[in-house]
């Protein structure tokens, strides 16, 4: 018999309600530990969420710290940056010529000048006693025998002159009153006009602050000029400039084709005005290859209004990046030319972000391609690029957008960078015309490299002065930063245009051939 069988009822019935409370006491461990489970589940399931938020985070960290000057429009001063990945240096393949100088290069070095052209000659013979106690003065002259030619600037000393104006009267009883020189205010006692261009030059070109202005006068010339004096000189130079000032611009409305850019800059108050996050304007340009023009503001529509292009005559061709603004029908009937150089620094990023795809290099090396094609049919005088030429790289390309396009259009890719590489290639699908008008006439840049080189020492200046505290006086900066970089770009002195603007004789560029 089993122990079971042995058993009373009443003792089979408290072993049952014994059992029973133990199998009630383990259900409710049970479902403290489901609890538990369901709480440890809920726990892990969070961290996992947010696990995957701060792979996603790295990864955008990543990426962010990756770009650089040569896959983003990021400049090349951030490069540098802490933790920032510089780009990688492409090893230039071997010309196999030597270092230095190459054979039949023109020299720089100073010439041997002949007698016309000198402007002093002095003859040198010792002087003083010879050993043997007499006078060299009246030794016997045996001739030349060694020459030195030395190329020395003058000593700068600032010079006082004083101006009277006298009057006369004619027979006729008429009175005649002689003018001040060139240059003169209506104070009695004034720097010159060489003295104000030197200030100037140093301010705008060379973006010395206006105490270290003060310094550089007083060191080289003598002079000791006020901080206030110098940086008045701002106003005066732009009110004397204004004129070629709108002169380039209206140059600038009769080209063909104008590159555009704009650049984030530190001016005014260091206070966000109301419903701004950043305390900073925009500085635009719109440029060629003899004309520049600036105009400080912000990235409004309004201030787009105000450049340049919206001058421009129906069917010019603006040379930009791909900022909504510059497709604007406010800005008039124009043409669009989109900078390769932004395009190509895109495909760098995207060959990063694709490292076992094809098509970004295949990109790059057609719009490369089709680039130097364009240039060596510029420098044989062609207007445009040859049709055969054009087709095969327009066939390279597209093939390219549409395997790109089946390689990024997938919803589930959400790494870094990934949207960004899916609109350049949507645009470069969408809008070709816009990417390629330069292969139809060749007086079309393909880049807008001469607005970003306009704009560049803007980003000097900001480095080394930081904000432009007051906006008026950094309008009339870029006001003569405008016109003495078209001065540059002809050749002109820009100390000879400032000379000329402070003793009234203003400077105005030549219209550009046909």
């Amino acid at each position: 018999m089993s122990g079971l069988e042995s058993l009373s009822h009443g003792e089979l019935v408290e072993l049952a309600r014994e059992q029973a409370s133990r199998i009630a006491e383990q259900d409710a461990v049970i479902e403290r530990q489901n609890s538990q489970i369901q709480v440890m589940a809920a726990q892990l399931s969070m961290l996992m969420e947010q696990f995957e938020q701060q792979q996603a985070e790295l990864e955008r960290l990543r990426h962010l710290v990756s770009r650089n000057s040569s896959n983003s429009s990021m400049p090349p001063s951030g490069d540098d940056g802490p933790g920032r990945i510089p780009p990688r240096k492409q090893r230039a393949k071997p010309s196999g010529r030597g270092k230095g100088k190459q054979p039949g290069a023109p020299g720089t070095a100073l010439r041997w000048r002949e007698e016309d052209e000198l402007d002093h000659h002095e003859q040198r013979f010792p002087d003083g006693p010879c050993a043997c106690g007499a006078d060299l003065a009246g030794a016997v002259d045996l001739g030349v025998v060694d020459r030195y030619q030395q190329h020395e600037i003058p000593l700068v000393s600032v010079t006082v002159t004083q101006y009277d104006q006298h009057a006369v009267a004619c027979s006729c009883g008429k009175v005649h009153t002689a003018a001040r020189p060139d240059g003169a205010g209506g104070g009695r006692v004034e720097y010159g006009p060489n003295l104000r261009a030197y200030a100037v030059y140093l301010l705008v070109v060379h973006f010395v602050p206006v105490h270290r202005v003060v310094e550089i006068l007083t060191c080289l010339t003598g002079a000791e000029p006020s901080a206030g004096f110098v940086h008045s000189l701002l106003r005066r130079a732009a009110r004397a400039l204004d004129v070629c000032d709108f002169a380039i611009r209206t140059l600038i409305t009769l080209a063909f084709a104008v590159c555009a850019d704009e650049t984030p800059l530190k001016v005014g108050p260091a206070t966000p005005a109301e419903g701004k996050k950043e305390a900073k304007g925009y500085l635009h340009v719109a440029c060629t290859d003899l004309y520049t023009h600036f105009l400080l503001g912000d990235r409004s529509m309004k201030t787009f209004r105000q450049t340049v292009l919206a001058d421009l005559e129906p069917g010019a061709v603006a040379v930009h990046d791909r900022y909504h603004n510059y497709d604007s029908a406010q800005l008039g009937d124009l043409d669009h030319q989109l900078c390769l150089a932004h395009v190509l620094r895109d495909l760098a990023g995207a060959a990063e972000l694709y490292p076992d795809d094809t098509w970004p290099v295949q990109l790059a090396d057609e719009l490369r391609e089709l680039i130097h094609r364009a240039n060596q049919a510029r420098t044989r005088g062609e207007t445009t690029l040859p049709e055969r030429i054009k087709d095969l790289g327009m066939r390279g390309l597209r093939a390219a957008v549409r395997i790109g396009l089946a390689a990024t259009e997938r919803i589930d890719d959400v790494r870094p960078g990934a949207r960004k590489t899916l609109l350049l290639l949507e645009a470069l699908r969408d809008r070709e015309d816009d990417f390629l008008r330069f292969t139809t006439d060749l007086r079309i840049p393909p880049t807008s490299n001469q607005a970003e080189r306009d704009l560049r020492p803007s980003k000097i200046q900001e480095n080394i002065s930081g904000r432009l505290t007051d906006p008026a006086r950094a309008k009339d900066r870029y006001l003569i930063r405008g016109v003495l970089s078209t001065a540059v770009k002809h050749a002109v002195n820009p100390l000879t245009v400032l000379r000329g603007a402070f003793s009234g004789t203003t400077w105005l560029p030549p219209a550009a051939r046909a």
